[in-house]
């Protein structure tokens, strides 16, 4: 069998149904490598400046939320320096036993003193303009169809990965056929026209060239962005065997520990207490391993696996912005299950939190954030020209026939 014709069709066919998903992925991609700077733009009342003092703790900022929202459940918090985003969701009505109406699932405070800035209902386009990029970012995750358009992304993201090896192999100059013909060029001279683009050629040679070339300069980012999409989407089925496989050792709380029979939804350790016990066990466990806890940065609640996870950022941390520090922490006893450092504890935790922070462009600055901002362009160029590709190849057959 002839090899490089059937990956040559695997390759037109597979490129053929990402199409619609990955331009919608590059676009939007390009927005979010500047997602809080566009979100201020847009909203300048949900930011406020430094304000030279301490922010709130957490403690300070649920007295706020019981006083502001009293018919919502805490989720989580996410403690900004311009910014404290409170998730929230509805409690039961104890009249009717049903959940209380709300228009709003997101609390926005002031991290100084408070006061509130704003709510609204994350990425619900029907408020307009305030949630557009909270939008774009459901339409990048999940086409805006939630858990049904999570799998879907995913399974576009493996068919990504794998099709990358596919086309770059397409890349390389195949091998002759008769060994008695002039002697060939170097492998290498031969497979530098595939890196080149031919630009006083016709508009299908640019085209194609475009493609080739565009796919090859980009291979090894577009490989990362679309095996990290796997890990975003795909985590458990996917991501985690072949991450434990090819890498070594890795732990995530919502894989490494298994739901409740029921949800738990009133824990015998409240949020304050878990607060407190998760941040002194963080900090005792830092300083055993010589790493400095910088700074609290979020605090969530998961009902469904009755735990609470502490996240800080520590010297541990790879992204500049923000912290991946976990400590998971049972909500039942108030004992650490899990401790994740970003780097240096698993071999796989280690290359997920590169993956990630490469992904979301939280590494190496403003510079790498434009990269990615350009690479969602390329990504919808590659697209848009692979389907040029098959078209003319589509009307040649139909020619012929």
């Amino acid at each position: 069998m002839k090899w490089r014709p059937f990956w040559v069709v695997v390759h037109r066919y597979a490129g053929l149904a990402m199409t619609a998903f990955l331009i919608i992925v590059g676009l939007t991609g390009s927005l979010l490598a500047f997602y809080h700077e566009l979100d201020t733009w847009l909203n300048p009342a949900f930011s406020v400046p430094a304000a030279g003092q301490p922010r709130l703790e957490l403690p300070v900022v649920l007295e706020r939320v019981e006083r502001l929202a009293p018919n919502a459940r805490l989720q989580s918090v996410n403690l900004g320096h311009d910014l404290v985003e409170v998730w929230l969701e509805p409690k039961t009505n104890p009249m009717n036993g049903k959940p209380y109406a709300l228009d709003y699932d997101q609390l926005l405070l002031n991290p100084y003193n408070g006061d509130e800035l704003g709510r609204r209902k994350w990425g619900d386009l029907s408020q307009g303009l305030t949630n557009l990029l909270p939008f774009v970012y459901r339409l990048h995750y999940a086409l805006a169809l939630d858990e049904i358009g999570g799998w879907i992304m995913g399974i576009t993201a493996l068919v990504w990965t794998l099709d990358s090896f596919v086309g770059f192999y397409l890349t390389l100059p195949p091998a002759r056929r008769d060994a008695a013909q002039a002697p060939a060029k170097p492998f290498w001279r031969r497979w530098a026209v595939a890196w080149n683009i031919k630009w006083q050629g016709s508009a299908y040679r640019i085209n194609f060239d475009l493609h080739r070339a565009g796919g090859l300069w980009l291979w090894l980012l577009l490989l990362t962005f679309a095996w990290s999409s796997v890990y975003m989407n795909l985590s458990d089925s996917v991501y985690a065997p072949v991450t434990r496989t090819l890498v070594g050792e890795y732990h995530e709380p919502w894989i490494d520990v298994l739901d409740l029979d029921q949800p738990l939804e009133n824990p015998a350790i409240g949020w304050r207490d878990a607060y407190r016990i998760a941040g002194e066990s963080l900090a005792q466990a830092a300083r055993e391993r010589g790493v400095a806890v910088n700074e609290p940065v979020s605090f969530r609640y998961n009902a469904a696996k009755g735990f609470y996870v502490y996240t800080a950022r520590t010297g541990a941390d790879i992204q500049d912005t923000g912290g991946e520090t976990r400590l998971v922490l049972d909500a039942t006893t108030g004992a650490p299950k899990l401790l994740l450092f970003p780097r240096g504890q698993y071999a796989g935790n280690t290359v997920t939190s590169w993956l990630a922070a490469l992904h979301m462009a939280k590494v190496f600055g403003l510079p790498y954030r434009i990269v990615v901002c350009i690479l969602g362009l390329a990504i919808v160029m590659l697209s848009v020209t692979g389907v040029v590709i098959w078209l003319k190849k589509r009307r040649a057959r139909l020619v012929k026939s």
